[in-house]
């Protein structure tokens, strides 16, 4: 899988992006993750890629030239499965998304930035808006690394454990079981008996039990899904 990220801060990526199972499976060779700055395909002398807003709007927003000229000098390269922008008002990112995009082969980022993008860009070059929740940040760049490791860590071989990953939280729309380790009993809190018995057909009717009284309680909008 290969993801380009487009930015105008790619130094905001360096570190949620070069370590742990991301960066893992890079060296692996599983992923490509490339940043491409977009002040490079700029003609501006300043290096500008933004300007005021039609209409007299505050703040300021990213202009539709240099967009284009990265995604199209990706796309001479290669073909895309989807040029994705990170955007508040874009689809809710959820883990069903991030099973589904984990198949696909090559991803553009688009991170937002300023006061948003020249609305052209959304019409004519985007294929889908993210969202990785209700609230506004400075920029797309941390929702551009929460996509990014979030389909990345489901690559085959990215995990040592690929197991692991099947009984993450919202895997099957339910929140993951309690999970415990040693000592079996600290400060007279014990383990549940049932993870030390060794029967493994009841601990997996426990955990399945328990992860839908979890989900009940706190987010029961995954169940009505």
């Amino acid at each position: 899988m290969r993801i380009d990220i487009i930015t105008v801060l790619p130094e905001m990526l360096e570190s949620p992006l070069g370590c742990s199972i991301v960066k893992r499976a890079c060296d692996k060779g599983l992923a490509e993750i490339h940043v491409h700055n977009l002040r490079d395909y700029t003609t501006n002398k300043h290096r500008k890629v933004d300007d005021y807003p039609f209409g007299g709007d505050a703040g300021m927003v990213i202009q539709i030239e240099p967009v284009d000229r990265c995604i199209s000098t990706l796309k001479a390269q290669r073909k895309y499965d989807e040029v994705i922008f990170t955007a508040p008002d874009g689809e809710i990112f959820n883990q069903r998304m991030a099973n589904s995009m984990s198949m696909l082969e090559n991803i553009i980022i688009l991170c937002g930035h300023y006061k948003g993008i020249d609305y052209r860009i959304r019409e004519h070059l985007i294929t889908r808006e993210i969202s990785i929740g209700d609230y506004v940040l400075t920029g797309g760049e941390m929702a551009a690394a929460i996509i990014t490791d979030s389909i990345i860590r489901l690559l085959p071989g990215a995990m040592g454990d690929e197991q692991s990953a099947l009984t993450d939280s919202f895997q099957d729309n339910l929140l993951e079981a309690p999970i415990y380790t040693r000592p079996a009993e600290y400060n007279g809190w014990r383990v549940p008996d049932i993870l030390l018995s060794g029967h493994e057909a009841r601990i997996d009717a426990w955990r399945h039990e328990q992860a839908l009284e979890r989900t009940r309680r706190l987010r029961p909008d995954l169940l009505a899904d």
